[in-house]
């Protein structure tokens, strides 16, 4: 008996790419890939509010019997939400996650097989060489976060990684007994371990539509993954307290020297304005910072599903 494959596809507003991918996808199976495993696709519906859902369902209709599975959220949950959805739902002995717009080509599922199989590695991600397609201003804004997390949280990302990876399904049940709420998925993965390959590839545009990475969204998934990991920060703030202390009172001897020695005239209303501002933008500082993490505590004591399944076609669902 072959083993199985399976890709895990967020889609969100991807009508116009889950054919194409699909047509690519079948494309490896019947070639590079025929009679070394057998290709299983899970499609994550991430709420969708174009014709993704009805394009996956005809997908399915279409493909062999038992390939092609789809699960549809209630609403949109998030992408990181779809791929853990997507992870626990899978049976594969190998397990992928990539993307439905073709900018992680399947044709390096191949290589990256290879690396799990003969090479002996847990897992196998792509890591891009170049951002061609994109803005300067993206690109530098890439390489400054990658440079910030490293320096301050608890792993190591590898510069350029993706979300595309294959790996064995002993890595898979470690990242899946992580149920945090607020998930950062590239920072889970490397918090697992195991041995992992990373292959470089060019930036692929993508296959048709738009990106839909917004600014907000790219700051968003930037700012969960630092405090998803940090200690740095609380650290800072500990540190920046006292840096401000220790500022306030030197300050405060500095203004004696010059008021008793007469180098300067200092007014009380000047002191009164430079302590308020200072202590005032301080604390609301430390606060915003600590608010940040009460609100991930609260959202991990609520203890709400990270998704909900509206419509599948996986056998278990209907059960």
């Amino acid at each position: 008996m072959s083993e199985i494959m399976e890709l895990i596809v967020p889609c969100y507003n991807e009508e116009s790419c889950v054919d194409l991918f699909y047509e690519a996808v079948r494309e490896l199976a019947d070639g590079d890939l025929k009679g070394v495993v057998d290709i299983r696709l899970m499609f994550v519906d991430d709420g969708s509010s174009d014709g993704t859902l009805a394009a996956l369902k005809r997908i399915a209709e279409k493909a062999p019997e038992g390939t092609v599975h789809y699960i549809s959220f209630s609403r949109n949950m998030g992408k990181e939400a779809a791929i853990y959805a997507g992870l626990k739902h899978s049976t594969g002995d190998y397990v992928a996650v990539m993307d439905a717009d073709l900018q992680h080509p399947p044709a390096m599922l191949k290589d990256m097989l290879h690396a799990l199989k003969d090479e002996g590695y847990d897992s196998c991600g792509a890591r891009r060489e170049d951002r061609k397609g994109e803005g300067a201003v993206k690109r530098l804004f890439s390489v400054l976060y990658y440079h910030v997390i490293n320096r301050m949280t608890v792993v190591e990302l590898t510069p350029g990684s993706t979300d595309f990876r294959l790996m064995k399904r002993q890595m898979v049940d470690a990242v899946l007994k992580i149920s945090e709420r607020e998930r950062f998925t590239k920072g889970i993965f490397a918090w697992v371990g195991f041995n992992t390959k990373w292959i470089p590839y060019h930036n692929v545009e993508r296959a048709a539509g738009k990106s839909k990475w917004s600014v907000k969204g790219l700051f968003h998934y930037a700012s969960s993954g630092l405090i998803a990991f940090a200690r740095a920060p609380l650290r800072f703030a500990v540190w920046f307290g006292g840096f401000s202390v220790f500022a306030a009172f030197a300050f405060a001897i500095l203004l004696l020297v010059w008021e008793f020695g007469g180098f300067a005239d200092v007014r009380a209303v000047h002191i009164v304005i430079f302590l308020l501002l200072l202590f005032g933008g301080l604390c609301v500082a430390l606060l915003g910072l600590a608010g940040e993490y009460l609100a991930r505590i609260m959202s991990e004591v609520k203890q709400r599903p990270i998704y909900i399944i509206r419509e599948s076609n996986l056998q278990e669902e209907k059960d």
